[in-house]
């Protein structure tokens, strides 16, 4: 007899995981392999079940890792396009009670210290139909409800392991894992980041450069209200983004220059507070630290492709960019729509959801807009992370041109909520 290899499968009843046991020489079979457990990954996997397609995500992150609750500050900016998804998948009634809706937002140019630029980009909520323009939802929230949800969804097969190996033929897809189980599927899609595994092993280069800046993240207290206002300040080494949490809570991702980063870091909570201050102002009063810090080497990092045959990159496995406009998230819940809609209808149809010619599609309806934002995103951080006075005042006329034209803030707004373009069904809050 075969030796056994326990994996953990978490089953829909409310008692939580069951073991099974199953041979080295088992192959479930089921029609998506998702690889990676972190938020695109579930967001692919309910969309898929819930639109009747049989799902195995795959994780290397234990669950317990998974579901812990602590408070670290991290949170995610939501565009309304990604809010309605979610709530098209379940997840929203279960995370609306920690959401913070995001009512205006400031962009600003400046120095430490010296405040902002007399002119700035405001986008007010109110100004287009759909409102808000988005929500903030802490990290641990959103993962919590993505567990609860996976395990309440009987097409959904849930195994913690590495994946040493992937082959695929003219009619399916096969991974190895790391104890020797294999699992096959019609389809394999990566969700496991800028690094993908999935990618690689599927022939797909990556085309990217690092910006020579670094992400520092954490959460601060303050005195006063932020009236759900979210703030991008401009400073010559990078963007200092402050983003309304619920409470007087807030979420700072703060970009310096590697080596400036580093050395702040390195600081106690104390000293790194001090550097952050006269960034920060004091228009919301005093500030103090709660939660973890976070850095996040910051660079760009593109597939050549979104799909090879029978595989198909969601997130940053497809794309990861400079945080500068805060649509990382956005943009791999656009891919998730996207995908699913173009599998889901594909199976309906009778057709192959693994084919070339299926997966063709979703990077056509996804690779326009993804090379756009990169290119957007890119030119914004060369564009204000500098402090040359001929760019400064260019930049901020600039803003100040656009916040004076209505129909030009309106379209920025517009984008800011994600509604523009050729959404996918779930982004527009409808059913599969």
């Amino acid at each position: 007899m075969d030796n056994p290899v326990l994996c953990i499968i978490f089953s829909p009843v409310r008692n939580g995981p069951r073991e099974i046991v199953m041979t080295q020489n088992s192959t479930p079979s089921s029609d998506v392999i998702i690889v990676g457990g972190g938020l695109n990954g579930p967001a692919l996997a309910l969309a898929c079940a819930n639109a009747g397609l049989g799902v195995t995500l795959i994780d290397s992150l234990p669950q317990a890792a998974r579901a812990n609750d602590a408070f670290d500050g991290r949170g995610y900016a939501l565009s309304l396009s990604s809010q309605r998804l979610l709530k098209a998948i379940g997840i929203w009634p279960k995370v609306a009670a920690h959401a913070q809706e995001i009512l205006d937002v400031k962009v600003t140019d400046g120095k430490p210290g010296e405040g902002p630029a007399p002119f700035m980009l405001e986008f007010r909520d109110g100004e287009i139909d759909e409102s808000p323009m988005g929500y903030m939802v802490e990290d641990r929230y959103l993962r919590q409800a993505f567990l609860s949800a996976l395990n309440g969804q009987a097409k959904i097969t849930q195994i913690e392991g590495t994946i040493m190996a992937q082959e695929v033929d003219a009619h399916s897809a096969k991974v190895t894992l790391s104890d020797g189980t294999e699992l096959s599927g019609r389809l394999i899609v990566g969700c496991d980041g800028r690094k993908s595994g999935t990618a690689e092993r599927a022939g797909i280069g990556r085309t990217g450069w690092g910006y020579g800046q670094t992400a520092l993240v954490c959460a601060i207290a303050h005195e006063l209200p932020h009236h759900g206002c979210a703030h991008q300040f401009f400073l010559p080494s990078g963007p200092l983004a402050i983003l309304p949490l619920p409470g007087n809570q807030s979420s700072i991702v703060w970009t310096e220059k590697d080596k400036m980063a580093g050395d702040i870091q390195a600081l106690s909570d104390a000293d790194y507070m001090a550097v952050l201050r006269p960034r920060f102002g004091d228009f919301l009063g005093d500030i103090s630290l709660v939660g973890h810090r976070f850095a996040y080497p910051l660079n760009i990092t593109l597939a050549n492709k979104f799909y090879a045959p029978r595989v198909a990159l969601v997130g940053d496995a497809a794309h990861g960019m400079h945080p500068i406009s805060g649509q990382g998230l956005n943009a791999g819940l656009k891919d998730v729509g996207a995908l699913t809609e173009v599998i889901v209808d594909a199976h309906r149809r009778g057709e192959d959801i693994g084919r070339e010619d299926v997966l063709a599609r979703y990077s056509q309806w996804r690779h326009f807009d993804v090379a756009t934002m990169a290119l957007m995103t890119d030119s914004f951080n060369k564009l204000f992370s500098n402090d040359n006075p001929i760019l400064r005042i260019a930049r901020d006329m600039g803003m100040g041109v656009v916040n004076s034209i209505t129909g030009l803030r309106r379209a920025a707004i517009r984008e800011a909520a994600g509604v523009n373009g050729d959404l996918p069904k779930l982004l527009q809050g409808r059913a599969l």
